[in-house]
């Protein structure tokens, strides 16, 4: 017989708390990588207009942290644990499902852009809210999306989550 398989959090879900900064765990969510040489394609599935400007994501319906477009031929979706996107069908497109493969912090508070500078190589303080890229802390890939002046999602490999983890909140006073 087989054991049921039991999600297990990289980290604590419980928020990092110190002096003007909360670092936390979001929920479980749906994550799709999209690729389209075309962003037609996409909608024709979606049946929603998707952004195709670089860097920019756009919030549609129930989904998370909406789509955002990554570069020039590909897409980050999140939405609501458990959505679904149909088959392409024929379509010149490739949807794959990337739930498990990343989580995501919340870093929020007056000193966030300071401790994401801290490792990251952008000016986040020229970094608009609403943008969202793909960037590195140390040496770490991450996708950084802003989502208010002191407010910041940060999307990680599950494999990474806990040394990024450690080095957010060791910046942070740990």
């Amino acid at each position: 017989m087989s054991d049921a398989i039991t999600r297990i959090d990289p980290v604590s879900d419980t928020p990092f708390v110190r002096q003007g900064v909360t670092i936390s765990l979001a929920a479980p969510m749906a994550r799709y990588s999209l690729r389209a040489r075309q962003a037609q394609a996409l909608e024709t599935i979606l049946k929603v207009n998707v952004p195709i400007k670089v860097n920019v994501p756009k919030k549609i319906g129930d989904c998370v942290g909406g789509i955002a477009c990554l570069g020039p031929d590909e897409w980050l979706m999140r939405a609501a644990a458990g959505t679904m996107i149909p088959m392409a069908d024929g379509l010149p497109i490739a949807i794959t499902n990337i739930s498990e493969r990343a989580v995501c912090f919340h870093v929020e508070g007056p000193r966030a852009t300071a401790i994401l500078m801290s490792g990251c190589p952008l000016d986040l303080d020229a970094f608009a809210v609403g943008r969202a890229t793909r960037t590195i802390y140390e040496t770490v890939e991450i996708i950084l999306i802003r989502n208010a002046e002191e407010s910041f999602d940060v999307e990680v490999w599950r494999s990474f989550a806990p040394w990024l983890w450690t080095a957010l909140t060791a910046v942070s006073g740990h």
